[in-house]
């Protein structure tokens, strides 16, 4: 079967906070749009700076309180493999963001064992694999994510991925180990690419003047191996959300100014 995604397309918006209210938004919205259609909700999330903003921006929303979060799935595309009330985890900056404050069940925020709670890293990577594999989709013993957000590191790496690493490379697993990561801390657990371009949506949001070469480099084509960035695709959107810093290279023609 001949695999198709979306083209990739930038909505710029004037700086940081700007980008992060535009796309907190636009995420409520499609997370209603969803429960409205009588859909179960999966969304997978990102760290770093951006993820947070975006997540707390959401809180912000005056729409937000006017979702059925019951019906909403909460993944994560990496996670730090530290204790698991470690200020690095992805789990708790998005809890202390948003998550916390939603009237959510327990059951329906999937997070990644952490490194107290007596499993090994490769046990906590097989038993996010399980997790996943609970709600299968056409694409593969997983949920086909309707917004999966990214961060794109400078070195244009997403999730746990890192350029010209073996898990890049990884397509027979849904989730792997990743030991001596170029970027602390050094051991974690990842989503591989099959997963994250089953994605009906991939959302990669990142700001700052350090970030305009990978995205010049992810929109150029470039090889997956050595910017990973360019090998995430959604299935039906690929959004590169970026604020004016960071789209200092990007061709006028790739600018979506009405999405």
């Amino acid at each position: 079967m001949v695999e198709e995604w979306a083209p990739k397309r930038v909505v710029i918006a004037t700086d940081p906070a700007t980008l992060a209210e535009s796309v907190a938004a636009r995420f409520v919205t499609r997370v209603l749009k969803r429960i409205d259609e009588g859909k179960t909700v999966h969304i997978s999330l990102t760290g770093g700076s951006m993820g947070s903003a975006v997540l707390a921006a959401a809180a912000r929303n005056p729409r937000c309180a006017a979702v059925d979060w019951s019906r909403v799935h909460f993944w994560w595309s990496d996670e730090r493999f530290v204790p698991r009330v470690h200020p690095d985890r992805n789990e708790v900056q998005a809890r202390a963001a948003l998550l916390d404050a939603l009237s959510i069940p327990a059951g329906n925020i999937h997070a990644v064992a952490a490194a107290d709670e007596g499993v090994s890293l490769d046990e906590a990577a097989e038993a996010y694999a399980r997790d996943l594999a609970r709600f299968p989709s056409s694409r593969g013993p997983w949920p086909s994510f309707d917004v999966c957000f990214l961060g794109v590191g400078p070195d244009a790496h997403i999730a746990s991925l890192f350029p010209d690493r073996p898990e890049i490379q990884v397509t027979d697993r849904a989730v792997v180990p990743v030991r001596q990561s170029p970027k602390p801390p050094p051991e974690r657990v990842t989503m591989t690419r099959p997963v994250i371009n089953s994605s009906k949506r991939v959302w990669m949001v990142l700001a700052g003047e350090d970030k305009a070469s990978a995205l010049g480099l992810a929109l150029a084509g470039a090889s997956y191996e050595g910017v990973p960035a360019a090998g995430a695709k959604g299935c039906k959107r690929t959004i590169f959300f970026v604020d004016q810093a960071a789209a200092a290279m990007v061709p006028p023609e790739l600018i979506d100014r009405e999405y």
